[in-house]
């Protein structure tokens, strides 16, 4: 039987409306009284919290950004220091990694968003659930998992991050029936089991949960990634999801893969302009939110970077509520190349196409008459002219613009994606206005 779905993601668009505005006000007034940094900025923007009544108000009060809370992360907290009983912070790949305190209703809640998004994947209870990320140095996702499986009252077998042989080892042992794991990691764990004569079609595993890469495209057709994966293992299903450490929020596919459910009773979203006027259903912009039940370091008009587009439409699957699109790219990382405007997981998704190819770095940087130029870095076993033609023809003809493409030694590269203390591959690194920039997509 599958988990059931929470109530008010079964309502009417009408009734999700009042009961978020509900909790908006409720959130005003915690902010108002405990929140330094925001009852500074109602000062200064000439904010009365009375006025802010309805989802549409909350266009009167300016958005903030990553900025925002680099530069004061502290005046964010609502609770004295004692009542954090967890620190986590961002992977800082855009900038320098911003703080987050959880208290133990925070934990509570991280908890319940990740047990209804993963339930969303088809995860219940008596599953067991290989993970296959990090769950220590202040990562909040591994820390979500972990919640959420254990409040699924679904099995954890916590093997982290790497290593095939180990993977598969578990998989044996432990019978896992769905994996949490960056997809593209899925391609090396096939590629060992195909080298061992491990028959992993005839394994436990029947769903895959994926993180940190993109599976489908804006019309939600497969990526290459998705297809490669599935046309070695068709026995399995992918699951995206989207989240991040801002927003303290998941949002997941279900078995109709149309994008990430919306939780209203954890967070409230828009979809912005560059002017920062509300986008048309359907249209890109910066998904910017607003979360609900925070205690710790609620945030209120919080720009992600990141852009989407959001649905409305009734999904089939009975929940009334929004769907997320797959990110197109983070808005810092746009790119302006030869008249085409580009996003860095186009460029992934691309290089997924060749098995030659074992790794990759993706370098952005201004040239002298101060357009973007391109560069990426292949680490390959065969790099032969052969195949350098065949990469730039598939990009001619994908993305109509060529980047520069240069061999490096595997190892080396290795070295430059996994700098000292990364949770996480660092595959871009954006050199424009000597800004140096980073992660995966």
């Amino acid at each position: 039987m599958k988990a059931s779905i929470p109530i008010i993601e079964t309502q009417t668009r009408a009734a999700i409306k009042a009961f978020q505005e509900e909790k908006l006000r409720a959130l005003l007034l915690y902010l108002f009284e405990h929140s330094p940094f925001y009852q500074e900025h109602f000062r200064k923007n000439c904010i009365n919290i009375e006025d802010i009544q309805t989802l549409d108000d909350l266009q009167k009060i300016p958005t903030i950004g990553k900025d925002d809370l680099q530069r004061e992360n502290d005046a964010f907290r609502c609770v004295p220091k004692e009542a954090i009983v967890d620190y986590a912070s961002t992977s800082g790949t855009l900038g320098t990694p911003v703080t987050f305190g959880l208290t133990e209703a925070d934990l509570d809640r991280l908890a319940y968003n990740e047990a209804i998004s993963l339930a969303c994947a088809g995860i219940q209870k008596g599953d067991v659930v290989q993970l296959m990320t990090t769950i220590d140095r202040r990562f909040m996702a591994g820390l979500a998992y972990f919640l959420g499986i254990r409040k699924l009252r679904a099995s954890i077998v916590r093997v982290g991050a790497g290593i095939p042989e180990l993977q598969w080892d578990s998989i044996r042992l432990y019978e896992p029936k769905y994996l949490i794991a960056v997809p593209s990691f899925l391609l090396k764990m096939i590629e060992y089991a195909e080298k061992n004569g491990i028959d992993y079609r005839l394994s436990s595993v029947r769903g895959v949960v994926c993180i940190g890469e993109t599976l489908r495209l804006q019309d939600f057709a497969p990526t290459l990634l998705a297809e490669k994966i599935s046309e070695k293992w068709p026995e399995i299903s992918l699951y995206s999801t989207y989240a991040s450490t801002e927003m303290s929020t998941t949002f997941t596919e279900c078995e109709y893969k149309q994008g990430g459910h919306h939780h209203p009773e954890l967070i409230i979203t828009e979809v912005l302009d560059d002017e920062g006027h509300r986008v048309s259903e359907g249209q890109c912009g910066e998904l910017t939110i607003t979360t609900l039940g925070v205690e710790g370091m609620p945030l209120l008009r919080f720009r992600t970077g990141d852009i989407v587009s959001m649905y409305e439409a009734p999904c089939a699957c009975g929940r009334q509520t929004a769907r997320v699109s797959p990110v197109l790219g983070r808005k810092q990382q746009m790119i302006k190349y030869k008249g085409t405007t580009l996003y860095p997981p186009a460029l992934m998704d691309l290089l997924t196409n060749f098995n030659a190819i074992e790794n990759y770095l993706i370098e952005i940087n201004t040239n002298d008459i101060l357009t973007d130029e391109i560069l990426i870095k292949i680490g390959t076993r065969t790099p032969t002219e052969a195949l350098r033609e065949r990469i730039v023809n598939h990009f001619r003809a994908k993305l109509r613009v060529v980047p520069k493409i240069e061999f490096c030694d595997i190892a080396l590269l290795e070295q430059q994606l996994y700098p000292l203390g990364s949770r996480k591959p660092m595959k871009i690194i954006d050199r424009r206005n000597k800004n140096l920039l980073g992660g995966t997509l």
